[in-house]
């Protein structure tokens, strides 16, 4: 069975910025990591694997850098990696990244299952997993919180809603997206970190996909961050001190009063 694992590189911090001309993501001088929530994608997907007769392909699309991401992914387990770059790609919103992926999957295809991340914690949508599904035309389950069982003909799985768990039978090929409960994911050994090393990591471009111009990229994304702003916080501060402490008191009690239930029994 083949399946593929969807992969994104992500800055290593908090204080992500945005560039206020394009909208887009600056990632210039920011550490990066796998994105944590695909982490839990992959050990699903390794499972599966020491579980039965699978092979494994991480599929990632970013800048060259991103290629650490995908080699990280051999050090863990996975048997082929493949990182889409270019720089028609750059800007890419949800939508012209599923689209690319899409492609790719079609074109080293077919997989038997593709696993994703809930969503990225750069970006916090969670679309390019369905997306991905819905292009290629597979059944998509999304919040995967436990794999049941996966067979020749189809999987099934446990999803999380608002009100409880649902179980979910889907036909193969599928895509699951999981949430991070449903395994820990490994570190890398140190023997899988020297085979990653050396291991070859193939680089795909658009030449190789084939898309439309029209559909890569700023160009190909139905989507613009069309500005940017940054929360101000701002609190009335009233100062208490000396002579003036008890009238202070006086007036904390005061305005708290309305807040407080008296219990007279």
């Amino acid at each position: 069975m083949k399946i593929l694992v969807l992969l994104k590189q992500v800055p290593d911090t908090d204080e992500v910025k945005l560039n206020p001309e394009t909208g887009t993501m600056i990632r210039e001088g920011v550490g990066t990591v796998i994105n944590p929530l695909d982490l839990h994608a992959l050990e699903a997907a390794l499972r599966l694997k020491e579980a039965g007769d699978h092979s494994i392909t991480v599929v990632s699309m970013g800048p060259p850098v991103a290629e650490e991401a995908v080699r990280e992914a051999v050090a863990m387990g996975a048997d082929r990696a493949v990182l889409l770059t270019d720089r028609r790609f750059a800007g890419a919103d949800t939508w012209a990244t599923a689209m690319a992926l899409a492609r790719f999957a079609e074109r080293e295809g077919p997989f038997d299952l593709i696993l994703a991340g809930e969503k990225a914690t750069d970006g916090e949508t969670g679309q390019v997993g369905p997306e991905t599904g819905a292009m290629l035309g597979i059944p998509v389950a999304t919040y995967v919180s436990s794999i049941v069982d996966l067979g020749d003909n189809g999987i099934t799985v446990e999803r999380e809603v608002e009100d409880g768990k649902e179980i979910w039978n889907l036909p193969l090929p599928s895509l699951i997206s999981v949430t991070k409960d449903v395994n820990e994911p490994r570190l890398p050994t140190l023997g899988g970190k020297k085979l990653a090393k050396d291991a070859p990591i193939e680089r795909i471009g658009n030449d190789s996909l084939a898309m439309d111009p029209s559909e890569t990229g700023l160009t190909g994304s139905p989507t613009r961050v069309v500005r940017i702003g940054t929360p101000k916080l701002s609190r009335k501060v009233e100062m208490y001190e000396g002579s003036n402490l008890k009238h202070g008191i006086d007036e904390i009690k005061k305005r708290l009063l309305p807040y407080l239930v008296v219990n007279h029994e």
